[in-house]
């Protein structure tokens, strides 16, 4: 596991800047994103093309996290007369995606292979517990012995192991599922109390969560593995 994920009894992992802006150049365009983003909320890009561009149309598309994903058009915008354009657009499902910003005068597969693209995590709302104190030593639904230290989080359905990327106050911390719950307070994860610290979370309270694949390590990694399953 990478930076911001464990399930060890050492040293707690500090959460990682979630609230930061992720641009990337090439070709003379720039996109530029939030690393984080809310389903229903509308995920914004923006960016610049080349002078000479000005005023032309600008796709905006989207590559799932999916393996054998295709890219697809999610908004066309066109460039004002210093360059400058924005778009947003809506997504079905939280989790991890990579958007890319294209000419559309200039859709050569060299052209669109070449274009700047960034990771963006897409989150969605719901209430989170916490958990630990009276169950230390136990072991979990998914055969993990609860300590004091261990990061991770409870969910009725997910599958073990799954990666969860937490959203809180402007931090984000990826946990592995490791128990089963809550059942309580009509929430939809249970984090245990070092990972609830490591977040800055005191109770009960309303969190950004999505599914990642494992191979992630920081709020706005690549998109690329295996499929993560939608969060709850």
């Amino acid at each position: 596991m990478g930076p911001g994920s464990g399930t060890g009894s050492g040293s707690a992992p500090s959460a990682q800047p979630g609230n930061v802006t992720e641009s990337a150049t090439s070709n003379g365009i720039t996109i530029s994103s939030d690393a984080s983003a809310f389903l229903r909320s509308g995920v914004a890009v923006s960016g610049t093309v080349p002078s000479g561009d000005a005023g032309d149309a600008v796709e905006i598309d989207q590559l799932p996290a999916a393996p054998g994903s295709s890219w697809v058009s999610v908004a066309v915008t066109h460039a004002t007369s210093n360059g400058s354009f924005t778009a947003t657009f809506h997504t079905k499902s939280a989790g991890q995606l990579t958007v890319r910003a294209v000419l559309q005068g200039n859709q050569a597969t060299s052209a669109a292979a070449s274009a700047p693209s960034l990771s963006i995590t897409v989150y969605r709302r719901s209430v989170a517990t916490l958990y630990g104190p009276g169950f230390y030593g136990q072991r979990t639904a998914c055969g993990v012995i609860l300590r004091r230290r261990t990061i991770g989080v409870a969910n009725r359905t997910l599958p073990c192991g799954t990666q969860i990327q937490i959203y809180y106050d402007g931090n984000v911390l990826t946990v592995p599922v490791i128990d089963r719950g809550p059942y309580a307070h009509n929430a939809n994860w249970d984090l245990t109390m070092a990972s609830g610290r490591a977040l800055g979370m005191l109770g009960t309270e309303t969190v950004g969560a999505a599914a990642v694949p494992s191979s992630s390590i920081a709020p706005s990694s690549s998109s690329s593995g295996s499929a993560a399953p939608t969060a709850q």
